[in-house]
């Protein structure tokens, strides 16, 4: 078990490092802890940084869970797994700024594993992050996807790239809305090819993360908004919590699981409003987000 212990030790690490420097930019809050056990065993760290400088909301947790029993939100797609000895492991991450000129954000990095009668039946990595914006910046998003285009290149590069970012396109979609939940950046999962690659590629994906969103963060944290921009973030996050409870198989894996509620979803924004039939100002910033809620190339356009 020594390669999964190293898995674990590099996700308790990542926690660590994201919330020093999520702490830092903030300048003001800082996490609290809540330490959990599961029934079925394992358990985890739930972190949650409130009300700070920067951030309304901050949660970053992670969670070593095992069982016997997989939730129907993962033995439909895997009816291999029937009845082996499971354990999944991973960090998640959802940050909500105050400032609705910087994006709300999403990481996630995971490793699972199954076994029955004590041989292997089936392993991968899964992963990614995305940006949610509200009022884009092109230099902004041109940014996000040129550190996961770098951070792509010892794996496959511009076929890595494209491939995760397509499929994080069709992944974080809201089909009844007919819209992207953000600019999209990279997803993957059931990446298990060869363990040593594949664990290198998850581990370069945690550590783009903050790559990726800190010199947004610099960026954005301080400029002017009044309260219209403010209502329109709080509408928009509406659309966060919709894809989290209706399409996001890690909620659905988590509650199914038996999971720790509270942890699954600290994901939610702490404040959100909701408006019925809602129509941006023709030509307002508002109306202009819709252009960015549909795939394209970003490092190109």
């Amino acid at each position: 078990m020594r390669e999964i212990s190293h898995v674990r030790d590099y996700l308790t690490g990542l926690q660590d490092r994201i919330c020093e420097a999520i702490e830092h930019a903030d300048g003001s809050a800082r996490f609290s802890e809540d330490v959990w056990q599961r029934a079925e065993g394992g358990g985890g760290r739930t972190r949650v940084l409130r009300e700070g400088a920067v951030f309304e909301q901050a949660g970053i947790g992670f969670s070593d869970v095992r069982g016997t029993q997989l939730p129907p939100s993962a033995s439909v797609h895997r009816p291999e797994l029937a009845g082996a000895q499971w354990r999944a492991m991973g960090v998640s991450l959802v940050f909500h700024p105050r400032n609705p000129y910087l994006p709300t954000t999403h990481a996630n990095v995971r490793h699972f594993r199954a076994e029955r009668d004590g041989q292997p039946v089936a392993w991968w990595f899964g992963g990614g992050f995305d940006l949610t914006p509200f009022y884009p910046f092109d230099e902004d998003v041109r940014h996000w996807h040129q550190v996961a285009r770098d951070l792509c290149e010892p794996f496959g590069g511009q076929v890595r790239y494209d491939a995760h970012k397509r499929w994080c396109d069709e992944y974080f979609f809201l089909k009844h809305r007919n819209e992207t939940r953000g600019v999209g950046g990279l997803f993957f999962d059931d990446l298990g090819n060869d363990f040593d690659q594949d664990f290198a590629y998850m581990r370069a994906v945690g550590d783009g993360f903050l790559d990726a969103y800190l010199p947004l963060v610099e960026r954005r944290k301080q400029t002017p908004h009044g309260q219209r921009e403010r209502d329109f973030q709080l509408y928009r996050r509406g659309r966060y919590v919709e894809f989290n409870l209706v399409y996001d198989r890690g909620t659905l894996f988590g509650l199914q699981s038996g999971g720790r509620a509270e942890s699954i979803l600290m994901s939610l924004p702490p404040l959100v409003r909701w408006e019925y039939g809602f129509v941006p100002e023709p030509g307002s910033a508002e109306q202009a987000l819709a252009d960015y809620l549909k795939p394209r190339d970003w490092l190109t356009a």
